[in-house]
């Protein structure tokens, strides 16, 4: 049998961290929303030939180092399936090392696809709880739509929609390392933290130019030499008539949002020219 499911980016419209806990992750508070930019899954399953993935960039791993491959192996021994081989092939689209959430969401599309494959054999908290376990953003790139996430980014509570516009996304050639920002953030005094409740007014009011007012990541108040490329971008982003620019996650990636395509084209054009990655994608609902 084989199933095609196609995993959704993220993008945080606002990331903000409230302190470590005592298992060493990070309570998080954060404004998550999905978009159209995605990886493309073709999930072959088959008789016990065990769980592998593949991907037409090499350098991504195959076995349970892949979330997807982890996402699997726990789906097949969740409705005792464990004798089923399961090859994942991954054409992958959105930019790794980027904040967006990729191989969470190959991993969210794994379940997606094998719950269908298996008709249903678990409910959506099932999954929900088999995504938590997988990883932090699983559970909301299994969901997916506009969410206010908290605790390790697991606990999810519907917001009003995202209002229509057009999201340009760009990504510079480097990465940010996720463990080393958060050493650095632990050693800071962050400067602010995201209005979180004008931030779900705004989308309550269906208002996008107050939305885009409030969007703030706390990791661009770490002092990391890198961000001067990201303040570079929020700043070509807002040059280009962005309602607003925000880096997502732990970065690298850097989005602004439009009301007007045609800028959000033109900016996605210009930033090209000097930038690694760029697109222009749209917010999505819900998937579950």
């Amino acid at each position: 049998m084989v199933i095609k499911e196609n995993a959704y980016a993220k993008i945080n419209i606002s990331l903000d961290v409230t302190g470590k806990r005592e298992d060493g992750y990070h309570d998080m508070v954060m404004i998550m929303q999905t978009v159209s930019l995605c990886d493309e899954l073709t999930i072959t399953i088959g008789e016990g030939e065990g769980v592998s993935a593949r991907s037409n960039l090499r350098f991504i791993p195959g076995d349970e180092r892949n979330l997807a491959v982890k996402a699997a192996v726990k789906y097949l021994e969740a409705v005792g399936e464990r004798d089923k081989g399961v090859s994942i092939d991954i054409r992958k689209n959105i930019p790794v090392g980027a904040g967006m959430g990729g191989g969470s969401a190959d991993a969210a599309a794994v379940l997606r696809g094998l719950n269908r494959a298996f008709e249903g054999k678990l409910s959506t908290e099932e999954l929900i709880s088999l995504a938590s376990e997988t990883g932090s953003d699983v559970a909301f790139c299994l969901v997916g739509g506009t969410m206010l996430a908290t605790g390790r980014g697991e606990k999810l509570s519907p917001l009003p929609p995202m209002p229509p516009c057009f999201i340009t996304v760009c990504k510079p050639d480097f990465s940010i390392s996720t463990p080393e920002l958060f050493k650095k953030l632990d050693s800071v005094h962050l400067k602010g933290h995201p209005d979180t409740a004008g931030l779900i007014a705004a989308l309550e009011k269906g208002s996008l130019p107050e939305l885009c007012r409030r969007m703030y990541n706390v990791f661009e108040d770490v002092g990391d030499r890198r961000m001067r490329t990201v303040s570079q971008i929020k700043g070509q982003l807002l040059d280009h008539g962005a309602l607003g620019a925000v880096m997502t996650g732990t970065g690298s990636a850097v989005f602004g949002v439009f009301q007007d395509r045609g800028q959000a084209e033109t900016a996605c054009a210009d930033l090209q020219k000097e930038y690694g990655f760029c697109c222009v994608t749209e917010a999505v609902d819900r998937l579950l």
